[in-house]
Parts: structure tokens; C-alpha cells; sequence
């Protein structure tokens, strides 16, 4: 009888005496809608077609890129400030599925993200929003975290179970909703509020 490959492989490292370390596998998946998805968890259902796996995420990444990459975040760094991320939200009451949405739109999951206006950081804060709540790194994924989480915290208080509300004065300031009375007539805005609201779908079913 033959051995499953995996099984002779640790065999032989056992004979050798040459440790056999795991590597991690990530998996590159595409859904119904035609968006992709890398994620370090293998998938069974019907709904996500394997594209290919690797042990590299950043490849699958660069494989994803110029596709529809609505879902597709680098896997590493996703990875990465998970346990940061659901710290500070449990924190503050905060939803994950919801940080981890805003930051998918902001920045990409990249720390050192800046924008042309002056945002940094995973949440992409101002200048002002991170001084307001003793942010002093604005690459510091931890500080970054916990103002853009708490700045979110008081945005839902201001505006209670209004999610879109409290995306649009993320995005465009308390003043200007408050100005409109509800999302500004701005189209970055309002795309803005659309692609978070469709993320947190998605992260909220996240294994």
C-alpha cells in the first residue's frame, strides 16, 4: 500500500533526522459574481471555484491583480493584524467584520498607506482625527487601529443604526453629513459607503 504523499514525506525527514516544517497554504478562490478571494482556509462549497493555492500569498496577490480584485486583499497582511484588529474592536464594542471592511477600502491593508489629502495608515487617518484621539505614529498599526475604531465607536453614537451615515462621515466628515442631512451629493462618497457596506458583507462571513 503506498503511503499519502504528506506521510512519506515526514517519514523520510524522520529517517534523515531533518525537521519537517509546515507551510502554510494559501488558497486563491473565485465566487459566483467573478470577484476573488485569497484566504488561508480551504473552501468545499460549490460558491468558490479554486483558482490555484500557494504557499506564497504575495504571488497569488500579483495573480489576482488585473482581475476583479473586490475581494482580494494581500493575505499576509490580512493576516497580520488580525489579532489587533479584533482586540481593539472587542475593545470598544465594536463589529471586526466592520474594521476590517473599512480598512479593505482605506488602505488596503497596507500600514504605510498616504493619500494625496493627507490620510495615513491602515484606517487612513487625518491629521487632525489622529491628534483628537492621541494618535502620535500614524504607521503604528496599533495606534492607527485603535483612533480609526474609536473615531468609529463615536460615529455610530452620533449617528445610532445608521451604518450608512456613519461610513459617509468617516469618509467625509460629521459636518458635511450633518449639512446634507443625511450622505453628501459627493460621488466618491457615496461609492465609498457601497464598497465598505458590501465588504462588511463579506468579512462578516468570514470563517
Amino acid at each position: 500500500m503506498k503511503l499519502p504523499v504528506i506521510a512519506t514525506v515526514l517519514s523520510l525527514g524522520l529517517l534523515w533526522g531533518i525537521a519537517s516544517p509546515v507551510q502554510a497554504e494559501y488558497y486563491l478562490y473565485q465566487l459566483p459574481d467573478g470577484s476573488r478571494v485569497i484566504t488561508d482556509r480551504p473552501k468545499f462549497d460549490s460558491a468558490h471555484k479554486l483558482v490555484r493555492k500557494s504557499g506564497n500569498p504575495v504571488g497569488l496577490g500579483r495573480y489576482a491583480a488585473g482581475h476583479s480584485t473586490f475581494n482580494t486583499a494581500p493575505a499576509a497582511n490580512y493576516l497580520r493584524f488580525e489579532n489587533i484588529i479584533h482586540a481593539v474592536a472587542n475593545r470598544h464594542k465594536i463589529d471586526a467584520a466592520l474594521v476590517k471592511a473599512v480598512i479593505h477600502t482605506e488602505s488596503f491593508f497596507n500600514p504605510n498607506a498616504t493619500s494625496h489629502k493627507g490620510a495615513s495608515g491602515l484606517m487612513q487617518l487625518m491629521p487632525a482625527t489622529a491628534e483628537r484621539y492621541g494618535v502620535t505614529d500614524l504607521y503604528s498599526p496599533r495606534q492607527n487601529i485603535e483612533g480609526g475604531v474609536r473615531y468609529l465607536r463615536d460615529l455610530m453614537q452620533r449617528y445610532p443604526r445608521q451604518l450608512k451615515l456613519v461610513l459617509a462621515a468617516y469618509n467625509a466628515g460629521e459636518q458635511a453629513v450633518d449639512r446634507y442631512q443625511g450622505i453628501p451629493p459627493y460621488p466618491e462618497t457615496r461609492k465609498y459607503v457601497k464598497k465598505v457596506l458590501k465588504k462588511h458583507t463579506f468579512y462578516s462571513n468570514w470563517p
